[in-house]
């Protein structure tokens, strides 16, 4: 009979899979044996695994390759990272060290881009995607940097306004981008997305505006849809939408070379999780190229701008199981030593489901279980309600206790969860440690930061230390 975790893996999925493998009834996370790990460093852990960036980077770049040359498409490709779903300086440098460019979508993005210029992470030359409503910050930064010689600085206009104020103040050569307003799918509660210039503004604004502008020249077009690159009815439509307002401006406007369709890949998050990335690249490309031979129009450079592919799965946060709560005949508790609303925030806030797997016990019997937070909140849980499929862990045992693993969390959670700051019922952030490889073929791990100590949290509430005491005299 099998009633062995490994056996409900086992018969359910394709196991082993390329990131995980089992060794002695223990889980290693690319090759790295994830108990070793917590035996070092102990939980809650929250790790980052350095390779898997560039990998991914290579992956798309090689996808891009492969369409090209099916699709006979003569256009470049540029890969973008886009910063906010992860800004920290070792996503930022690996990223740039790969090849990618970087997006950003605010004024501190600005700042970031600055400091990895003067850091000589990135040429003073580099292609900068400025995307995002542009704040008189964002925009003052823009133009200060274009004037300190960034000369890849390319804002992504989002309205109107923008072109006023960017057409107003600019002093040197830029190029510039418009952001295209699409439908949304008819299951949102807005019509179109609040983020670009409608179809029918576009190209009078070029017309009557860019066209003649002594310093600002229209280089690019972009295009996004808030639910992503998927091989859907709805995605199509929006693209060759996009496609026919490409080919009519690039008729008019020769210095248009540039389309950038966006982010939107999926990431992995589940053991079942079936996504023909190298399809959509080769249909995106022969749409494309099919468009602009009909119209007998160059082919576009194509620009991407993927976060959660580009860093998503370079992460994942660790878990002890503390106790089990049996609260009638069914339903049982396993109590985690965090929090999924301050570590894990998309599983609360957007029920984004992660892949999630037990680092140890494998080998033995399993339960469904819920899974619960320390906060007093009765939102700060994880369970087959918000989630696809039911729970099953190993049977909770007191004195053998059993450590989780949620994979592929390296993007948004640290910077929506708020790295650092006060979290909900004072729940400290994790310790977080870097993984790369080494030469020999093994790993080496560094601490990026250590647990939140309760003196940072109670210095950011405004409670002063106490003032020493001194002897009397």
């Amino acid at each position: 009979m099998k009633i062995k975790y490994f056996d409900l893996i086992d018969q359910s999925f394709d196991w082993p899979q390329e990131e995980f493998q089992l060794s002695d009834g223990k889980l290693a996370f690319h090759g790295i044996p994830m108990m070793d790990l917590v035996e070092e460093f102990g939980t809650p852990l929250r790790i980052t695994y350095l390779p898997k960036i560039g990998q991914n980077i290579a992956r798309a770049m090689g996808w891009f390759r492969e369409a090209a040359a099916k699709t006979q498409f003569e256009g470049d490709y540029h890969y973008c990272y886009v910063t906010k779903s992860n800004h920290f300086h070792h996503v930022t440098k690996e990223v740039l060290s790969h090849g990618a460019l970087i997006e950003t979508s605010s004024a501190y993005d600005l700042d970031i881009v600055s400091h990895l210029v003067k850091s000589g992470d990135m040429q003073q030359d580099a292609r900068v995607i400025c995307n995002g409503f542009k704040t008189d910050a964002y925009m003052s930064r823009i133009l200060e940097l274009r004037d300190q010689g960034l000369s890849g600085l390319t804002p992504i206009l989002d309205n109107l306004d923008e072109w006023k104020r960017l057409s107003a103040n600019s002093t040197k050569p830029m190029d510039i981008g418009i952001r295209i307003a699409t439908e949304e799918e008819p299951k949102f509660a807005f019509y179109t997305s609040r983020l670009g210039l409608g179809y029918n503004r576009i190209m009078p604004l070029y017309k009557e505006s860019i066209k003649d502008h002594p310093h600002l020249t229209l280089r690019m077009l972009h295009f996004f849809v808030n639910t992503g690159i998927r091989d859907t009815a709805y995605y199509w439509n929006e693209l060759n939408k996009a496609l026919d307002l490409y080919v009519a401006m690039r008729q008019i406007c020769p210095t248009l070379t540039a389309l950038n369709i966006g982010g939107g890949l999926p990431t992995k998050n589940s053991l079942a999780f079936d996504y023909d990335y190298a399809y959509m690249f080769e249909a995106i490309l022969e749409q494309v190229a099919m468009r602009c031979n009909a119209a007998g129009v160059p082919h576009p450079d194509i620009f991407t701008e993927f976060g959660s592919f580009t860093v998503g799965e370079s992460g994942a946060t660790l878990f002890k199981v503390l106790h089990q709560k049996r609260q009638n005949d069914r339903e049982r508790w396993n109590m985690i030593d965090s929090s999924f609303m301050t570590t894990l925030p998309d599983s609360w806030a957007v029920n984004h489901r992660f892949l999630m797997l037990p680092l140890n016990r494998w080998m033995d019997p399993y339960e469904r279980v819920f899974l619960g937070g320390l906060t007093c909140d009765s939102d700060d849980y994880y369970n087959s309600e918000q989630h696809l499929n039911a729970i099953y862990l190993p049977t909770f045992k007191e004195n053998d206790p059993i450590y989780l693993g949620f994979f592929h969390t390296g993007a948004y959670q640290d910077n929506i969860g708020g790295h650092g700051g006060v979290h909900h019922c004072l729940m400290p952030g994790l310790r977080h440690i870097l993984i790369d490889d080494t030469e020999e073929g093994g790993f080496e791990c560094r601490e990026f930061c250590p647990a939140q100590p309760s003196e940072q949290v109670l210095s950011l509430l405004g409670y002063a230390a106490p003032a020493a005491q001194t002897e009397p005299s």
